[in-house]
């Protein structure tokens, strides 16, 4: 199941980034929601409602869970450019999968939104400077202090 949940692997975060490699992520970001765009255009309705693994989430649902997931990111990235080391708040990504504007919103809704979110972030991203680079914020959930 584990290969099912992380097909690539379980995310371990480097310890530095070089230069070329942070230009690398902000590409990422900026180019995320097209191919997301790209990955569900043609799919019908049965399609978008097929978890992509057992017991797992739909297609739909991953695609309106990359919005959530992507507007706390980018939030919790405001909050430790504005306050010192602030205390993020955790979601219950389960609990969101599962309201009404996941399971009765077209996937393009949250698509459309992926655009403009991801413009804001990548200009953003593309503003800081070393020393923002060193901001950090604090997930209770874990008690870890992450830096951007």
């Amino acid at each position: 199941m584990e290969a099912l949940q992380y097909p690539i692997g379980r995310f371990e975060a480097p310890t530095a980034f070089s230069d070329a490699q942070l230009k690398k992520y902000i590409d990422d970001i900026h180019y995320l929601p097209q191919l997301i765009e790209l990955a569900v255009q043609n799919l019908d309705e049965f399609q978008l409602q097929t978890p992509y693994r057992p017991g797992g989430w739909t297609v739909a649902q991953v695609v309106h869970h990359l919005a959530d997931s992507h507007m706390n990111a980018y939030v919790r990235m405001k909050l430790a450019l504005t306050e010192d080391n602030p205390i993020v708040k955790p979601y219950d990504e389960r609990a969101w999968a599962e309201l009404p504007d996941v399971t009765n919103t077209p996937t393009n809704v949250s698509v459309t939104l992926l655009y403009a979110l991801h413009k804001r972030w990548v200009a953003v991203l593309e503003s800081l400077s070393a020393d923002d680079w060193n901001r950090s914020f604090v997930h209770p959930a874990s008690g870890t202090t992450y830096s951007l």
